[in-house]
């Protein structure tokens, strides 16, 4: 699961946040295998602003599933400060940490700004060289390095697996240039994700920390019972995707809302291009599309995100996905979800 912990109409941010703890150990009991939090800012209608807050907060509450970032956006953040926070992580939860790396701020130019403190390093493409200082303050720098002396504590705890995250075929060879997992986000990525992952499979370099390509391909999901009920759920995720490009980001509306919504050209417009990433249907329909994706685009897992107003119903939807997909807790980390 990908959760950007979707604040809805008529309820409030932690709310909103207390229904992302609540998902996660739904999806431990369901089998999923990762849980995986967002870093937004200035975002009314996303509450996962912290995610290195919201992950701790989630691997104390449940015992199997990995908690990982999707993920933190380096450029917002010192590189020691990510080491050390994802070592104190991994000490306290071995092996069920994941590190996903962003290259893009996550919000609009000026809360950018307001996070990075100039305009000099809002404009910096320092990805590689971030990451490199991230792997430093682990590993070791060269003697000569300004750093040399520094490492990130707890110095004998490695540091999590690393994923690099992205949207477009840039992403694809920066993970496979430093050799690290890649996520694609194909629930609003442009790029063919076919293309994407196969990309990313040819150019994959062998690092100290993966010696094999590993593909991840994040795709947006709404299961219901029925095809109505479906389709009035995907209705509400498209209208606040269409708001949202439109510069116009608000709260997660209800069915209802979307129902009795007088919808614009241009709205209808852009939620008809969002609805071309978006899985919508009864359990067995979507799984169906979800495993042809997967044989196309040869992804070796799924991260699905699902954006439902009512908390309940959007476990129910991925219930209903484990169900039809096969996953048992027992089984969720062979099966690829």
């Amino acid at each position: 699961m990908l959760d950007l912990s979707p604040v809805a109409s008529g309820s409030s941010g932690p709310a909103a946040l207390r229904a992302s703890v609540e998902l996660a150990r739904a999806a431990e009991r369901l089998g999923y295998h990762r849980y995986w939090v967002a870093e937004h800012h200035n975002a009314p209608g996303t509450a996962s602003a912290s995610p290195h807050v919201l992950i701790a907060t989630v691997a104390a509450t449940t015992s199997r599933i990995r908690v990982g970032a999707g993920g933190v956006m380096l450029p917002n953040h010192s590189p020691l400060a990510v080491a050390e926070t994802f070592r104190a992580l991994e000490a306290l939860h071995p092996g069920r940490i994941d590190l996903g790396l962003g290259r893009a701020p996550g919000t609009d130019a000026r809360a950018a700004l307001a996070l990075r403190g100039s305009r000099e390093a809002l404009a910096a493409d320092d990805f590689d060289e971030r990451f490199a200082q991230l792997l430093g303050f682990v590993d070791g720098f060269a003697p000569t390095h300004p750093f040399a002396s520094v490492a990130a504590a707890p110095v004998d705890v490695p540091l999590p697996p690393l994923w690099v995250l992205g949207s477009s075929e840039h992403g694809a060879r920066t993970a496979a240039a430093l050799g690290t997992g890649y996520a694609y986000a194909g629930h609003f990525g442009s790029a063919d994700p076919v293309a994407v992952l196969r990309d990313y499979r040819q150019r994959f370099r062998p690092s100290a920390r993966r010696s094999h390509p590993h593909a991840l391909l994040a795709v947006a999901a709404v299961v219901a019972d029925s095809d109505e009920r479906a389709g009035q759920l995907a209705a509400a995720s498209l209208l606040a995707t269409a708001r949202l490009r439109q510069g116009r980001p608000g709260p997660l509306p209800s069915p209802q809302e979307a129902a009795e919504h007088r919808w614009t050209l241009l709205e209808r417009n852009l939620a008809g291009r969002a609805r071309e990433q978006l899985v919508a249907g009864t359990p067995a329909e979507v799984a169906t599309r979800l495993r042809e994706l997967v044989r196309r685009s040869g992804a070796d897992e799924l991260v699905v995100v699902t954006a439902v107003h009512d908390p309940a119903e959007r476990v129910r939807s991925y219930e209903l996905l484990a169900g039809a997909w096969g996953l048992t807790a027992a089984a969720g980390a062979a099966d690829g979800v």
